[in-house]
Order: structure tokens, then C-alpha cells, then sequence
């Protein structure tokens, strides 16, 4: 009954956390004024500042922050033992994630909707305004890069969740054009598109939609990667409306309702265990609470905290606070339940998924050995070392992924749900957090380039669509790479996101470390309180040097000192901690000395905290 425990206490310390800290925040540090007229109000346009209500809000906000990093992070970080893990998660994303998050939105909102690196030019200084762009199109092209593979990776492995995530396209369409045309209630439309991707999933493996999703599994996986990134084109240009936000929206309907299932099937599996045929099997913690050396991996600290990144705190929600959410809010005080309160989910997201890897795997997996099937059922302990035996036996991303879809299958068919269908039903929910974390680092790619190409001078690139097609080919010449040490061959093609997977962890941390400095930085000219940001931003900002540091310098893996160099690594690595040492200078330099070279192309915001309005 421990799973069920901590389960359960997890989701009433989240409860607790929004209703206490969370609401402390919104309303005694930041003032969150319903009456404050929002960016999307000030500045609607029809195509990025459009107002939204709070729900359809949280939906696109929930789905794009999440993406696979709750899932792929802490299905790895269980190597070291639950318990490290399950803290990280837990004390992280309330007191550092959702603060980060929230903060984020909050300074978006009072400065018309700018993103975190442009208004680190107001509140640092003109010169950090630039090198945080730098660091957040550096960022951005990581995640374009990688996550293409990741659902092409994903359709691969688990075929039947295909044609679930490709009917979410036309759905998203009909219901934003009902929406912003017609104005028609959400509740019908809703239950309709969620009856509608479940049964895809239901018959996915039966007939006409089998062998759809068979031809599709088939495709090389540059074929996916060019693809994936002309869609999120299209999601980046076309109106946040039309696309994009009614597509997370639907999305999250289903995300969160198989959440809901795998919570009640965990429920159910540690009340009456799970039926294997041979007898019940019980839900217990299989792996150990801490392994402090598991074979071939890193030391806990400060890889831990890099590698569950999503799930307790990621600079990558800086820029979705910042780029699309705070375009949309119709009210101010929406922000404590989009920002703080989509945060407090991930990390419940994040929970579900280390029980699921360290209980839900113990219920029963079968025996591969060499690739083969044997037949045999392995339980408990057993379980967990089939999956975490060494650190090489769980880093590869079908590893992970795998390892969490299977111990959250298990919860599901505790509840009776046919194998099959469970096993579809997580796929699908992995490649649909994928492919809207994608669409939507399109969109803010796509900002970000057209800030710099102000900041540069660079007017072609100031155009939407020229920035967007930049964005986009910049990550596909990337991804259109074979794997490391592969051949040149169609088959390994759109494989070198893999390149930059070792990079992705580290400079997302530090990037909530640099939004950290700018949340700072506009308390302290509102003459708000900002000692509970101070801790979080020195470890966030320090954490992530430490770990690409040792990449760099530590064992025979060095990326630069290392037995097999890599170099790409090794001058991306040394370029962001260089930006990110730079950035501290600009902020230490700005601290003794407040009014020095601030950017004022953004006009002063009215008084934020006595009550005065925007303009």
C-alpha cells in the first residue's frame, strides 16, 4: 500500500501547495488584478494576442509545458532509487518549478506580452537582451531538433497511437473555427473529439486503421522529421486559434483523463493487486529507495537534477509563459491557475510516472533476452532490474519510454482494460505531449528570431513566415543527421536530434536559472519582496555549469577530454556556459548600479503593485 500512499499524499501536498504558497504568491508578491487589462486584450490582433478563456488556456499551457520530459526524465532518474527522485519531484515543482512558471507569466503580462529575453533587456541591460536570446534560440533549436525523432521514435515503437494523434489535427480545426467563429460552448464539442480519439485507440489495431498505422510505422524516420516540423509550421504562422490552441486544448482533455485512469488503475492495482493468470500479483515498490553507485552512471549530484528537468522545474516554460500563454489569458488572475496550477500538474504527471516505473513495472513484464521473448513473466525486483540493471540497459529512449508504458499499462488493466488497449492508450499519450511541446517551440522559435532579427537589424527575418522557415530549416539540417557514428544511409537519416540529447537537460536548467534572474531582477525594481527567489535562482544558475562541466572534463565519456571527442558538444557546451557567465556579470553589474544601459524600446509598464491599470 505504499505506492497508494505516496500517490495519494503527492496529490493532497499539491492540493495544499495551490490553495497556501501558490495563492500566497499571486496575490501578496505579484498582485494578480482581475481588473488589470491583459495583452491579449491591449493588443488583440486575431492571430497571436486573442483571448482565451482560462480552461482552453490551461489546456494549450499544460500540454506544451509538459511534452516528454516528466515522462522520459524521472523514468530515467529511478536508476539512483525512488525516493532522491520523488523528492526532487515533489519539493521541486512547488517551490522552484511553479514559482518559476508563474513568475514568468506574471512579468509577460505586465510587459505586453514580450518574452522572458526581451524584457531581459529592460530590467539587465540592452547587452543581455541579446545573449539571452542567443541562449533561448540555442534552446529552442534542441527541442525542434529532438523531439521530431522522439514521436517518430514513439509512432515506431507503439504503431496503433498514429492515426489518435494525426485525427487530432482536423478535430482542432472544426472546434477553433466553432469556437472563434460562432462562439459555441466547449462541452459538446469536447466529449464528442475525446469519444473520438479513445476509439481510434480502441480499433486501432483492427482493420483499415491497422493497416494505416502499420504503412505509417513503416516510414524512414527522416520522413516523420520532415513532416513534423512543416506542420509545426503551419501551427506557428497559422492563427493560435485556428490550430494550435484548440489542438492542445483537445489534447489535453485526453492527457489529463488517462492520467485520471492510471491514477484510478493505481488505486485499483494496490487495493486487489493485478491478475496474471497464475494468481494475483500486489503493487509494491520494487526498486530500492536509494542506489547511490547503479553501474555506468553519473554520480546522483548534480545529475539528478538535471536529468529530471519537466516534472520539478524547466526553463522551457519560461518561453511558453512568456511567448503564447501570456498573449491569451482574458483575465490577470488566471495566471495562478494556468501558471502555478499547470506546473502542480506536471508534477503529479511526474509522480505517476516514477511509481509507475518502480511499482507499476513490479506487477509483471515479460522476459526479453537478446531481443526474444521467452514466455516467462518477471515481477517484482526482477522487474525493475530487467529495466535498471545498469545505467546502458535504461538510458536509451526506447528504454525509458518503454519502461514507463508498461508500468502504467499495468495500472490500467488493474482496472480490466485489454492489454492491447492499454499499451495503445500510453503510447498515444507519449507522442501526443511530444507533438505538442513541438508545434508550440515553433511558434516561440519563431519570436524569438524576430526579436533578434530586430535586436540584429536583420528585416527579412522580422516577417513571420521567413522566421519560421528559418527556425525550421536551422532544426531539421540538424535532425536530418544520421546517429552518431552512423552511415549516410536513408535509414538513419533525421536521427542526429540524438547529437544534442546529452545537451538538452543542462541548458533547460539553466535557462530557468537565467528567467530566475529576470523575475529577479522586476521584483526588485517594483521594490517587491524577492527573498524566495534568491535560493532557487544560485541553484538553478549553478547546478547546470556543475553538470556540463563534468560532461566536459570527467571519465572517459568527456565530450571533450574524453576517449571519443565531440566536438559539437564540447563548443555548444563552453558557448552556453560562457552566454550564461556573461548574463551573470550583466545582472551582478546592473544590481550595484540599477538604472545602467537598460533598453527602454518597450515603453514603462504602469505601476504594478498599487493598483494603477494598464493602459
Amino acid at each position: 500500500m505504499a505506492t497508494l500512499f505516496i500517490a495519494l499524499g503527492a496529490f493532497v501536498a499539491y492540493l495544499i501547495a495551490y490553495n497556501t504558497y501558490g495563492k500566497w504568491l499571486s496575490k501578496k508578491i505579484f498582485k494578480l488584478d482581475p481588473e488589470r487589462k491583459t495583452p491579449a486584450h491591449e493588443l488583440e490582433d486575431g492571430s497571436d494576442y486573442v483571448p482565451t478563456t482560462k480552461s482552453v488556456v490551461f489546456g494549450h499551457h499544460f500540454t506544451s509545458i509538459a511534452g516528454t520530459g516528466p515522462i522520459v526524465g524521472p523514468a530515467l532518474a529511478v536508476i539512483w532509487g525512488w525516493a532522491p527522485a520523488l523528492l526532487w519531484v515533489l519539493f521541486g515543482s512547488i517551490f522552484i518549478g511553479a514559482v518559476h512558471d508563474l513568475g514568468a507569466l506574471v512579468v509577460s503580462l505586465r510587459n505586453k506580452g514580450q518574452t522572458v529575453g526581451d524584457i531581459a533587456g529592460r530590467v539587465l541591460s540592452g547587452r543581455a537582451r541579446l545573449l539571452f536570446l542567443a541562449i533561448l534560440f540555442l534552446a529552442l533549436t534542441i527541442v525542434l531538433a529532438i523531439f521530431g525523432l522522439v514521436i517518430a521514435a514513439v509512432f515506431k515503437a507503439y504503431p496503433a497511437a498514429i492515426f489518435p494523434c494525426l485525427i487530432q489535427i482536423p478535430l482542432a480545426l472544426i472546434i477553433g473555427g466553432l469556437l472563434h467563429r460562432k462562439g459555441i460552448n466547449l462541452l459538446a464539442p469536447s466529449l464528442i473529439s475525446l469519444a473520438v480519439m479513445y476509439l481510434t485507440v480502441l480499433y486501432g489495431d483492427i482493420g483499415f486503421l491497422n493497416s494505416f498505422n502499420a504503412t505509417l510505422a513503416s516510414w524512414p524516420i527522416i520522413t516523420w522529421v520532415v513532416l513534423l516540423l512543416l506542420y509545426s509550421y503551419f501551427a506557428s504562422v497559422l492563427p493560435v486559434w485556428l490550430l494550435l490552441q484548440p489542438r492542445d486544448y483537445i489534447n489535453s482533455l485526453q492527457l489529463v483523463s488517462t492520467l485520471a485512469l492510471v491514477f484510478l488503475g493505481l488505486i485499483a492495482a494496490a487495493i486487489v493487486g493485478l491478475d496474471q493468470g497464475a494468481g494475483k500479483q500486489a503493487l509494491e515498490i520494487a526498486a530500492p529507495a536509494l542506489r547511490i553507485n547503479p553501474e555506468g552512471a553519473p554520480f546522483i549530484f548534480p545529475f539528478l537534477f538535471i536529468t529530471i528537468a519537466c516534472g520539478a522545474i524547466s526553463g522551457f516554460h519560461c518561453l511558453v509563459s512568456s511567448g503564447t500563454s501570456s498573449k491569451q489569458l482574458t483575465n490577470e488572475a488566471d495566471a495562478h491557475f494556468v501558471g502555478y496550477g499547470s506546473m502542480l500538474t506536471e508534477g503529479f504527471l511526474a509522480t505517476i510516472v516514477i511509481l509507475a516505473c518502480v511499482a507499476g513495472l513490479g506487477l509483471g513484464i515479460p522476459e526479453v533476452i537478446d531481443g526474444t521473448t521467452t514466455g516467462n513473466l518477471l515481477t517484482g525486483e526482477a522487474a525493475y532490474q530487467a529495466r535498471y540493471a545498469t545505467w546502458g540497459s535504461a538510458a536509451g529512449l526506447a528504454a525509458k519510454v518503454g519502461a514507463f508504458v508498461d508500468g502504467a499499462a499495468n495500472f490500467l488493466k488493474a482496472l480490466g482494460l485489454p492489454a492491447t488497449f492499454a499499451v495503445a492508450v500510453m503510447g498515444v499519450f507519449v507522442a501526443s505531449f511530444a507533438a505538442t511541446t513541438l508545434d508550440s517551440a515553433c511558434r516561440l522559435q519563431r519570436y524569438v528570431t524576430q526579436e533578434l532579427a530586430v535586436q540584429l537589424k536583420i528585416k527579412p527575418l522580422t516577417n513571420k513566415h521567413f522566421a519560421t522557415i528559418f527556425a525550421v530549416i536551422v532544426a531539421g539540417l540538424i535532425a536530418a543527421m544520421p546517429a552518431p557514428g552512423g552511415d549516410w544511409t536513408l535509414a538513419n537519416l533525421g536521427k542526429g536530434g540524438l547529437l544534442l540529447w546529452p545537451l538538452f537537460g543542462a541548458t533547460n536548467q539553466l535557462l530557468g536559472g537565467l528567467a530566475f534572474l529576470v523575475i529577479l531582477f522586476w521584483l526588485r525594481q517594483k521594490q517587491a519582496p524577492i527573498w524566495f527567489l534568491v535560493p532557487p535562482a544560485i541553484l538553478m544558475l549553478i547546478l547546470p555549469g556543475v553538470a556540463m562541466a563534468l560532461n566536459l572534463f570527467q571519465g572517459e565519456a568527456a565530450w571533450l577530454t574524453g576517449v571519443k571527442p565531440n566536438y559539437l558538444l564540447s563548443i555548444l557546451a563552453v558557448a552556453t556556459v560562457a552566454l550564461e557567465v556573461w548574463i551573470i556579470i550583466e545582472g551582478l553589474k546592473t544590481w550595484r548600479n540599477p538604472d545602467r544601459n537598460q533598453d527602454s524600446s518597450l515603453p514603462d509598464s504602469p505601476s504594478d503593485f498599487d493598483g494603477g491599470r494598464s493602459c
